[in-house]
């Protein structure tokens, strides 16, 4: 029955942390029974089934329950081929869902080597533009997961795609994660390829588009700035926020002369 493989699936990572807490007591057991069944569970008939067994993988993969070997030799094959162009649409969708998501726990060589090519692809699927939407709203964090010379080298013309895609939501996606985008390259690259992409989702046809672009455009300005004398800095969940002054943290108070400083630092950036 599915409700009991669903229900078995919701076990798995708690049974899991237990067993990382006695490991001198269970050394091997994740891996020789429940490991598999989480591999398995993700391509079962049933998608109820499939959802618990990628809920569950993410959280074993946050709490770091999952060694290195069976992430390239067990997860990875199995969402490269549920990912794959012949794969069934719905596999698909929720192999690229999840490759996301699971991006930004894994090593950088694990991403690069293994799941940005197909990422890359994914962002080209000319059959499913759901695929392609995961991509864009998701290409922020793939671009923070395998860095500058990897994003510029192999993710920016996949962007300028995505850009001027036909689908006006998959443009609204791009626009919306911009400032995470060019967050992690140079600066020479800001300048001269994705501020005229910029001004292109500004001047789009589409209205949402534009009014997301809009949105973006003071993020994505603050990636000019000089983090070390605007104190601008991009939190862990992608959110934008600004560093206190060493002289506001010492300050009891909020003396005019602090904000003063702080407007024209933002204006010279």
């Amino acid at each position: 029955e599915p409700t009991v493989r669903t229900e078995l699936m919701e076990q798995i990572p708690p049974i899991a942390i237990f067993l990382q807490e006695s490991r001198p007591k269970f050394p091997t057991a994740f891996f020789e029974y429940l490991m598999p069944i989480v591999v398995r569970y993700l391509t079962d008939v049933n998608n109820q089934v499939r959802k618990a067994g990628q809920e569950a993988l993410l959280i074993l993969l946050e709490h770091d329950l999952i060694a290195q070997s069976d992430i390239e030799n067990k997860v990875c094959p199995i969402l490269l081929d549920l990912s794959a162009p012949d794969s069934d649409d719905e596999y698909k969708v929720e192999a690229v869902n999840i490759i996301c998501k699971m991006a930004s726990m894994l090593s950088r060589t694990t991403v690069e080597h293994m799941l940005l090519p197909r990422f890359c692809e994914l962002c080209s699927d000319g059959k499913l533009f759901q695929v392609r939407k995961i991509c864009a709203a998701n290409f922020g964090d793939i671009c923070n997961a395998v860095g500058q010379e990897a994003t510029e080298r192999l993710l920016i013309p996949k962007f300028f795609e995505l850009c001027s895609d036909s689908v006006w939501g998959m443009r609204k996606a791009c626009a919306e994660c911009f400032m995470a985008v060019s967050y992690t390259t140079s600066p020479e690259v800001r300048r001269s390829k994705l501020s005229p992409l910029f001004i292109s989702l500004i001047s789009d046809t589409c209205r949402w588009v534009r009014q997301a672009a809009f949105q973006s455009l003071g993020p994505f300005i603050s990636t000019f700035a000089n983090p070390s004398s605007a104190g601008l800095y991009i939190r862990e969940d992608g959110t934008l926020s600004i560093r206190p002054s060493t002289q506001d943290v010492n300050s009891n108070s909020c003396q005019p002369s602090n904000n003063i400083t702080l407007m024209s630092s933002s204006t010279n950036a």
